[in-house]
């Protein structure tokens, strides 16, 4: 199997140029969630820091604190209040974790991340041993 040329890949982008797909259920902002998040699980995994800008993880964040995100992706946070360290956003109320924006966007969709990505008393509920 040969590479695609340059030129190839211009004709498949183009084909999709005027697509009219819009995403199911939650629109554009669940979209960018379901991207963000799912890169953000890759990005994780291979310790590398992918950047976000803060406009966009806003977006992200207050999709993930909605109520329907939350009642699916069940997680308990009961007691804990979420602050981010790297822009100016909190959410719930209780003991504080903190760390960056995407490590708690991450933790609110029910991933568990190592140890020290997320610091507080209670900080163990959302990291894997």
């Amino acid at each position: 199997m040969r590479d695609a040329t340059p030129d190839e890949l211009l004709a498949v982008l183009r084909q999709n140029e005027r697509n009219t797909w819009t995403p199911p259920g939650g629109g554009l902002a669940a979209a960018l969630t379901h991207d963000v998040i799912h890169g953000q699980d890759i990005m994780v995994a291979l310790d590398v820091e992918h950047l976000v800008l803060e406009e966009r993880m806003r977006i992200v964040l207050a999709t993930v604190t909605s109520a329907k995100s939350l009642k699916h992706f069940n997680v308990d946070l009961e007691g804990i209040e979420f602050r981010a360290d790297d822009i100016d956003w909190s959410f719930g109320m209780g003991t504080p974790i903190s760390g960056s924006a995407r490590d708690l966007a991450l933790v609110l969709c029910g991933r568990k991340l190592s140890a020290g990505r997320v610091s507080g008393d209670s900080s163990t509920r959302f990291t894997s041993s």
